[in-house]
């Protein structure tokens, strides 16, 4: 018997639990020895309880460290090169991303800008990243992004429609210190969102084509399903359907279970990759501007059970992690119930879309080829359309289950 190929990509370092930030200023010195730090958050989070914690842990080791918070959300181009420049003038020999998806985000791109000095542009796309960056450290205060273990940083472009990602195992952070007390008290709508996001991270990372062959696999930085992701993507699932609704309440017990769901999830897709709901979000969010994790959460029941008929026992499996069974048109309206109860919209109409739109996303959605050819159905502009439709409309039974002959 012959193992089919594997692959798995993460952080040399990670912490997971409560009073783990207190760790970070060791971790920080065995990277940046006697050199300078460099902390990117948000105004926010650096003057509350996180941003103290961090400061305090960075003190007790000695470590000289400034603070820069000006992440912004979806990480416009603009403010991304201001804070590269002024990281230039701090010169730190280690990056501490502080917070949720573009807090970590950006300091992957600032620590990248500072190490190779070209346009962000250049680095657009995958393996566009000519080596290494500086050392990151990935400290998050939501579950949900999955940032602090993935080799992604997404950030919004004035010149291009949608959004775009720059994806090279070089950005993988060098250690990710998760500590659930960071994750008290944010807001009920961040973990609604980041919450859903990091389900379909693992539903998408599970269920994703598998690649049987090195050739097969080649260069991709998401090379699909495999044996060493798999695992990590059920317990996941699991863990995140379990703790969800707990999280939503701020209750300790959830915001736990979901900072280790979305660190799990991470692991999975960071080298998996997602796929068809992912692809569909983008155009989706570019022109309802609205948030990544809702678009996600909205469209992911319609992509699961759109792939049913070429993924039915994976599909199972995720059913069986839900706690509905063995049935995959219960998992996705498991998951369709649980975007609900969250106070996700049921359709595309109620964010405001326009149904004369939806041919349009349906074309640019299947030209993000990365996430497109992931899908383990396969995804053309007719059935692009047809899944905006049905999530226009909020209608589950809209959905063929049965494959095109």
């Amino acid at each position: 018997m012959t193992a089919a190929p594997a692959l798995l990509r993460a952080p040399a370092s990670i912490r997971l639990g409560s009073g783990a930030v207190r760790t970070l200023g060791a971790t920080v010195r065995s990277l940046a020895g006697e050199g300078k730090v460099l902390v990117c958050t948000d105004s926010f989070l650096a003057s509350a309880s996180q941003g103290a914690a961090v400061e305090a842990s960075l003190r007790a080791a000695g470590l000289d460290y400034e603070l820069l918070d000006s992440a912004q959300p979806e990480l416009p181009l603009a403010g991304v090169e201001d804070a590269i420049a002024a990281a230039r003038s701090i010169a730190p020999d280690v990056v501490v991303g502080l917070g949720g998806g573009s807090c970590i985000d950006v300091a992957k791109l600032v620590s990248l800008g500072l190490a190779h000095d070209a346009p962000l542009a250049e680095h657009y796309g995958e393996n566009a990243v000519p080596g290494p960056s500086l050392p990151v450290v990935a400290v998050p205060t939501t579950g949900g992004t999955g940032s602090e273990v993935t080799p992604v940083a997404v950030l919004t472009d004035p010149g291009r429609e949608l959004k775009v990602g720059i994806s090279s195992p070089w950005l993988i952070p060098r250690a990710a210190i998760c500590d659930p007390d960071l994750c008290f008290g944010a807001p009920r709508s961040v973990t609604a969102y980041a919450g859903i996001d990091a389900l379909a991270h693992a539903i998408e990372a599970y269920t994703a084509v598998g690649r049987s062959s090195w050739e097969e696999m080649g260069e991709r930085v998401f090379v699909g399903s495999g044996q060493l992701t798999d695992g990590f993507a059920l317990r996941a699932i699991g863990q995140i359907s379990d703790s969800f609704l707990d999280a939503l309440e701020d209750r300790s017990s959830g915001r736990a279970g979901m900072l280790s769901g979305s660190l799990l999830a991470g692991l999975a897709f960071g080298t998996a990759g997602t796929a068809a709901a992912h692809a569909l979000q983008y155009p989706l969010g570019a022109a309802s501007k609205t948030p990544h994790g809702l678009g996600v959460g909205l469209l992911l029941p319609f992509v699961m059970r759109f792939n049913a008929p070429a993924a039915e026992e994976k599909l199972r499996h995720v059913g069986e992690a839900l706690g509905v069974g063995s049935d995959p048109e219960a998992a996705s309206a498991k998951v369709r119930e649980i975007g609900l109860a969250a106070g996700l919209p049921g359709s595309l109409r109620e964010i405001g879309v326009d149904r004369g739109d939806l041919p349009r996303m349906a074309a640019q959605a299947v030209g993000i080829t990365r996430l497109i050819d992931n899908n383990p159905r396969p995804v053309g502009p007719v059935d692009a359309e047809a899944l905006l439709e049905a999530a226009w409309a909020g209608d589950l039974d809209r959905i063929e289950m049965k494959a095109a002959c």
